[in-house]
């Protein structure tokens, strides 16, 4: 039997988890606890880091938020294990 492909087109419609992770903090679980409305958990990146972007757990890009009309969306800046990154607009 012969199994034949065209490249990876088969895998084009297998369904995966994007998640962009804005950034991480430990807390004990009676800090979690006492989280409210108005509640401020600080994490450990900075306003101007980028973004990661993981497909089912793993790192593929480095991105940063954008807002187009009423919703957020993501630049994708860099690609993992890509040799070069996309030039940022701020970049002199």
């Amino acid at each position: 039997m012969t199994f034949q492909t065209r490249g990876f087109d088969f895998l084009k419609d297998v369904d995966v988890r994007l998640t962009v992770e804005l950034g991480r903090t430990e807390m004990k679980l009676k800090d979690v606890l006492g989280l409210a409305e108005e509640s401020v958990v600080m994490l450990d990146r900075l306003t101007d880091e980028l973004l990661d972007v993981m497909v089912n757990g793993k790192l593929i890009a480095r991105g940063e938020v954008v807002a187009q009309g009423d919703r957020f969306g993501l630049r994708i800046v860099e690609l993992i294990g890509q040799p070069t990154s996309l030039p940022r607009e701020d970049a002199a």
